[in-house]
């Protein structure tokens, strides 16, 4: 099983620990993009496809675990 298999596979499972660079990861597999806005963007992270898909999310800190209803989202959004 290669890393992004098992990264997906424990997206899947929806842990509660599931770290948001490990998010980027699994999202530049999808091919997403970050989008940069500039300097006064905070903690709001825009990712986007090709196709004019588009991700939001808020960087999660301190600890940057993500919320379960982020996980819940990006799944659906992907369509797993």
């Amino acid at each position: 099983m290669s890393k992004n298999e098992k990264l997906i596979a424990r997206f899947l499972a929806m842990p509660s620990d599931f770290h948001y660079n490990e998010m980027v990861k699994l999202l530049e597999y999808y091919g997403f993009r970050e989008v940069k806005k500039g300097r006064t963007v905070g903690s709001r992270v825009k990712f986007i496809r090709e196709k004019g898909v588009a991700i939001l999310l808020r960087k999660p800190h301190p600890s940057g675990i993500l919320k379960r209803y982020q996980l819940k989202q990006i799944k659906e959004l992907l369509e797993l």
